[in-house]
């Protein structure tokens, strides 16, 4: 299954990054992902569900620890592999 994550960290500052964005900022750009695509005002990022969700569970712990004080997230199934990736599919009762 392939997972695509959006998120942002708060609070914002215009000026320079907070801490708490670069730490969210690293933890997706080393964790093993297709694509990354990190912004000013939202990041995104894409692969299979482990790396993903491994990748997902790093960033809230860290960018916490490092200050932020909200972490916005929603993560979105995009497919699988040999799938159509359809919501509600499943294998089961299918033959």
């Amino acid at each position: 299954m392939r997972l695509r994550v959006e998120f942002t960290t708060e609070p914002f500052d215009l000026d320079e990054p907070p801490r708490h964005a670069l730490v969210a900022r690293d933890v997706i750009e080393a964790a093993e992902l297709d694509a990354v695509d990190v912004g000013p005002f939202g990041n995104t990022a894409e692969g299979g569900s482990d790396a993903v969700l491994g990748a997902v569970d790093a960033l809230l712990r860290r960018a916490l620890e490092a200050g932020a004080t909200r972490v916005s997230l929603q993560v979105n199934v995009v497919g699988e592999s040999g799938k159509s990736g359809e919501p509600g599919e499943s294998e089961e009762g299918q033959g």
